[in-house]
């Protein structure tokens, strides 16, 4: 154990890796959504892009564990409502149209292409694997002009539920058709790391916020800003 309570991860073997499993905030900005905020709220966007992101994740767990579950979206709007009736923000129909619609505007961060062109090369499986919709991601990849790019999107909405639930995860697996230790799975919050860490995935933590790591008892087996230090990580850079 460390000093933080983590256990001290096996190393990865990276002549066994087959697939890359990745969280699809870790291929797309969704900095946009939150940032339209501002137009809508004036001087209280940042406010509520906070409050609505921190709900959008509750929703989806409590949902989840009470057995009453609603998809991505359906979670996320009702997330954005409490949010502003938290703020006492009057949201037209029209605004919160306009910031929902923004899941399906999301454009590949920059160094998405070449990374996934570089795994391509390297023989790798590579997929999405993410809470969102797949009309979402699907929507993603054709704004980013990487149709065809993956060979598999899944989102949890198969299982109805969401990651960390161990049976999202373990979607990676079956669709893949590779064992836990063949696919490296690369999350964008630090509570995905963790999660699949648990679930027994090799895991790459794509910081792209620069936050500080989970205290959960499980650290990542490797971490970078971008998709590039993703690549020379498997590669054993």
């Amino acid at each position: 154990m460390t000093s933080s309570g983590a256990r001290t991860a096996e190393p990865v073997d990276r002549s066994r890796i087959k697939a890359v499993a990745f969280d699809a905030f870790t291929l797309f900005d969704p900095r946009p959504i939150f940032l339209a905020c501002e137009a809508v709220a004036p001087g209280r966007g940042s406010e509520l892009a906070s409050l609505w992101r921190t709900r959008q994740f509750e929703y989806q767990w409590l949902r989840a564990l009470a057995g009453q579950y609603q998809d991505f979206f359906a979670a996320t709007q009702a997330a954005l409502e409490f949010a502003a009736q938290s703020l006492k923000v009057d949201l037209r129909a029209s605004e919160r149209e306009r910031l929902m619609r923004g899941f399906f505007e999301m454009r590949a961060w920059p160094d998405v292409p070449q990374a996934l062109r570089d795994l391509r090369r390297a023989g790798k499986q590579l997929a999405l694997l993410s809470n969102a919709t797949a009309p979402i991601l699907e929507a993603a990849l054709t704004n980013s002009a990487l149709q065809g790019a993956l060979d598999r999107i899944i989102s949890t909405d198969r299982i109805k539920s969401f990651k960390p639930d161990p049976r999202a995860y373990q979607l990676g697996v079956d669709l893949l058709g590779v064992a836990k230790h063949e696919l490296v799975f690369v999350a964008f919050a630090g509570w995905d790391a963790a999660g699949a860490k648990w679930f027994g995935y090799p895991t790459f933590w794509n910081n792209r916020q620069g936050a500080v790591e989970e205290v959960l008892g499980v650290k990542p087996d490797g971490s970078g800003a971008t998709l590039h230090e993703l690549t020379r990580f498997i590669a054993g850079r």
